[in-house]
C-alpha cells in the first residue's frame, strides 16, 4: 500500500528531476514553443517541494492536491493549469485514504489525466503530455517500472508528429521532428513515481 510518505517522496524526486533536467525541457521547448517550458516547470515543482517540507498533508490525495495548488500558483503559460490539474484531480479522486493501492492510483490517475484532456482539448496523437501520459496510465496497472517505460517511449513516439493542440501547433509541419516538451516532462514524472516506488 501506498501512504502519504510515498506521495512526498514522488513530488520531491519529481522535482528533483525537473531541476535536473530543466534546461533540455526549455531547449525542446525553444523551437515550437516559448523557450520556458523547464524555467516554469522548475519554479513549479520547486514550490511543490518547499510547500510539502513545511506542510505535510497526512494523505495521498492531500499530498498531489497540495502540489497540483502549488503548480497552477506559481507556473505560468499552459503548463501551469495542466499539470496543477493533473494532481489535483488525481488528488482528489483518491480522497481521504491514509493509504491506496498501486490500483487505486492508477484509476485515479486516469481521473487526472482525462482532467486534462477535457481542459486541453488534447487526444493521443495530437503531440502533447497526453501521449505521454495516457500509455503510461494504461501499463500502471503493470508496474511502475511499465508506466515510466510507456510514457518515455510514448514521449520519443511524438517527434514524427505534427502538433495539433498547444502553442506548437501554429507552426503547422514545422512541429514535425521535434519531441515534445510538455510529453517529455511528463515522462519525467512518470520516472520519478518509478523511482519513488523503488526507495
Amino acid at each position: 500500500m501506498l501512504d502519504a510518505d510515498f506521495f512526498r517522496r514522488w513530488m520531491t524526486a519529481a522535482a528533483a528531476s525537473v531541476d535536473r533536467e530543466a534546461e533540455r525541457l526549455t531547449a525542446l521547448d525553444s523551437p515550437i514553443g516559448d523557450a520556458d517550458h523547464g524555467s516554469n516547470l522548475q519554479r513549479g515543482f520547486r514550490a511543490v517541494a518547499a510547500a510539502l517540507e513545511k506542510e505535510a498533508p497526512g494523505t495521498p490525495g492531500g499530498v498531489l492536491t497540495l502540489a497540483g495548488r502549488q503548480l497552477i500558483s506559481t507556473v505560468g503559460g499552459a503548463s501551469g493549469p495542466l499539470y496543477g490539474t493533473l494532481l489535483r484531480r488525481t488528488g482528489k479522486a483518491l480522497g481521504d485514504a491514509s493509504e491506496v493501492s498501486p490500483e487505486q492510483l492508477a484509476e485515479a490517475l486516469r481521473t487526472g489525466v482525462d482532467a486534462v484532456m477535457t481542459l486541453g482539448g488534447a487526444a493521443p496523437g495530437d503531440k502533447t503530455m497526453i501521449d505521454a501520459l495516457v500509455p503510461a496510465v494504461d501499463a500502471l496497472g503493470d508496474s511502475f517500472a511499465a508506466a515510466r517505460a510507456a510514457a518515455k517511449e510514448g514521449a520519443v513516439a511524438t517527434t514524427p508528429l505534427q502538433a495539433r493542440k498547444g502553442r506548437a501547433s501554429y507552426l503547422g509541419e514545422r512541429s514535425i521532428g521535434h519531441q515534445d516538451p510538455g510529453a517529455t516532462s511528463s515522462a519525467l514524472l512518470l520516472a520519478a513515481l518509478a523511482e519513488a516506488a523503488d526507495e
